[in-house]
This record gives structure tokens, C-alpha cells and sequence, in this order.
């Protein structure tokens, strides 16, 4: 079953349930669509609005924003579409000058500002080419503390220029009195060389039955993010989809158990599930109603299956070290620090 992202509300139920047995992609049956659309929020006058909802929001975020009360959110995921010409199903945004960009989310971050905590943080996505348009928009609304830059192990070759296999998230808070608990977004990685004190004891790193590995403070460049794919249980064919393990750092860095994490382009719902998974509170915005359907599916879903792949016991890990994690009984003490 070869399926581009235009027309996967196409699939029947009997290509879902002859597909490749490994293939656990999540797809939706029209029966699916029709209970899941009513659990959908949709255009709520705004006085229905006096607490801030916790779910999915078909529509226009610009539009829906200015119902919602203010002061609402801890955290705010923004992944707009990137300054290319890309499809989501059947909505096309179309590339434009950078100026024109800049504008653009300019306009976006504009719309938001009101609803978040002045202890909000803020992390907006883009690539190397709409990176300068963020950094200027966010310049005139936010302080911002820092930019990751994480590796997509997929990409396009290039005959003429360097393969792109980078994509950014600009860090941002409103003020300087913010949170970040570094302590829940540790690394846990092989350790090659490791060094011992006089006494012959491990010097920052442990021993265990599986290996040496170090516990590591966290960078802003990350190398162990992987692209959802067609075998991942997290999988869908939404083109663009972040994986939850990369959402999972930035909700556990930046907020606390029942703070509220809100995303105003919430695609296939990653934000959302991953808040859920972690005890967070969540409301997310698209205007594509395949996508809110996936959300709300995938939402269901967590409430039989909380785990997150590449974060165990507390910890991140590094790709490919599975069977370390289902071996590894390694329960730290978490804790976490205020900026101020």
C-alpha cells in the first residue's frame, strides 16, 4: 500500500487490514471518523470560553485565539509550516519572500502572545531557511534563550549542495522568571573512554551489567531524535509529524505536572498526546479536520499505552540502545530549578 499524504482519508478498511503486518501506522476507518468528530471542539463563542479547554480545536488558530482567556499557557509549541512549498493534505503553503515570512509569523506570534503565563516558555520550529525570519519575529515579542538544532538521520541527497538533515527550535520565554528542570532531560550515553578516581571508582558514570554510560546534561545540539517512520506505533502520515520523543524534552524541561501545554498548529496531535502522557494539561488547534481526528485517536490510545519511545526509567537514550533500556532498572531522583 503506497499512499501519499494527499489522500490518506482514501484508505478503506480493508487496506488497513491488509497491509504489511509490521506496518504500524496509524490510519483512521470511517467509523472512527464519525464518533471521533464529535468529541472535536468547534467554533465555541467566546464567552463559552471562561476556563481554557482541554482538547482539540477544529479551525483557524488566528481566528480561535482571540476567544481564548488570556493567561492561560505555560508552554507554547509553534510548528508553522516552514518558508517552503509544502502540501498537508490538500492545504497548500505556498513559499514566500523572507520579508513576507517575517510578516507572517510575525502576525502569529502577535496573536498568541496574550494567552501565555508571563513565566511562559516558548519553542518555535523551523528550518535553516526560516530560522533568520524566526529569530527577527521573536525578537520583537520574546527573550530568547537559545536554539537547537537536531539531526533528521532521513533526508534528500544533493548533487549540488549539502544534504539538509537539520531542523531548529528556537527557545524563547517571556521574561526571565521562567522554569527549566534540566535534571528530567539527561542523556543517558555509552561511555567510551571512562575516567576513574584514585580510588579506582567510576568518576561521573556508572557500571552496570549492560555497559558503562553517563548521565549527561543535555545540549542544544540533539542527535538521538528519530523521525517517526511506518513500523513506530506512533507513526501517521501527517508529512511534516514531529516525533514524541522531541516533544517529550521540551515539555518535561519547561513545565511542571498540570501546567498547560498548548500547540496552535497541532498537525496529527503530538504535542497533545505527549502532554497527556506526562501529566500535562492540553489544547491543540488545526484547521484540517483529518489531522484532529488523528489527534483524537492517538489520544485515546494513551489510555492504554503511555510509553514514549527513547525515554525510560526517566531517562533519554541515545538511538538504537532498545535492549540497554529494557535490561537498565535505573530510577533517579529528579529535580529541577527556577530561573529567576
Amino acid at each position: 500500500m503506497n499512499i501519499s499524504a494527499g489522500d490518506f482519508s482514501l484508505i478503506t478498511d480493508n487496506e488497513v487490514q491488509n497491509r504489511a503486518p509490521m506496518n504500524r501506522t496509524i490510519v483512521l476507518t470511517q467509523e472512527e471518523r464519525e464518533r471521533l468528530s464529535i468529541s472535536l471542539i468547534k467554533d465555541i463563542p467566546v464567552e463559552s470560553f471562561k476556563l481554557p479547554p482541554q482538547g482539540t480545536i477544529h479551525g483557524d488558530s488566528i481566528q480561535i485565539s482571540g476567544k481564548l482567556p488570556k493567561s492561560f499557557v505555560d508552554l507554547i509549541f509553534l510548528d508553522p509550516p516552514y518558508n517552503l512549498t509544502k502540501d498537508f493534505h490538500g492545504q497548500v503553503f505556498s513559499k514566500r519572500s523572507v520579508e513576507e515570512y517575517t510578516a507572517w509569523l510575525d502576525n502569529l506570534l502577535t496573536a498568541f502572545k496574550s494567552l501565555l503565563k508571563p513565566t511562559a516558555s516558548i519553542y518555535i520550529c523551523g528550518d535553516w531557511y526560516s530560522s533568520a525570519s524566526i529569530f527577527t519575529a521573536a525578537s520583537n515579542h520574546f527573550i530568547i534563550r537559545n536554539r537547537i538544532t537536531w539531526e533528521r538521520e532521513k533526508g534528500r541527497g544533493a548533487k549540488s549542495n549539502w544534504k539538509n538533515s537539520s531542523e531548529d527550535i528556537w527557545f524563547c520565554t517571556m521574561s526571565d522568571n521562567y522554569y527549566f528542570n534540566v535534571d528530567a532531560v539527561k542523556l543517558r550515553r555509552k561511555v567510551i573512554a571512562p575516567y576513574r578516581n584514585g580510588d579506582g571508582t567510576p568518576k561521573d558514570w556508572q557500571e552496570t551489567k549492560e555497559g558503562s554510560f553517563r548521565d549527561t546534561h543535555p545540549s542544544n545540539i540533539w542527535t538521538d531524535i528519530t523521525i517517526p517512520f511506518w513500523s513506530m506505533a506512533e507513526n501517521t502520515m501527517h508529512p511534516t509529524q514531529k516525533s514524541e520523543k522531541l516533544l517529550a524534552k521540551l515539555i518535561l524541561a519547561s513545565t511542571k505536572p498540570d501546567d498547560f501545554v498548548f500547540d496552535p498548529f497541532l498537525g496529527s496531535g503530538t504535542s497533545s498526546v505527549v502532554a497527556k502522557k506526562l501529566n500535562r494539561r492540553y489544547l491543540g488547534i488545526e484547521q484540517n479536520q483529518e489531522y484532529c481526528l488523528l489527534a483524537e485517536k492517538r489520544l485515546e490510545l494513551t489510555e492504554t499505552n503511555k510509553e514514549i519511545q527513547g525515554f525510560s526509567d526517566g531517562l533519554f537514550w541515545e538511538r538504537n540502545t532498545l535492549s540497554s533500556q529494557m535490561k537498565e532498572n535505573y530510577s533517579p531522583t529528579r529535580g529541577a530549578c527556577v530561573k529567576k
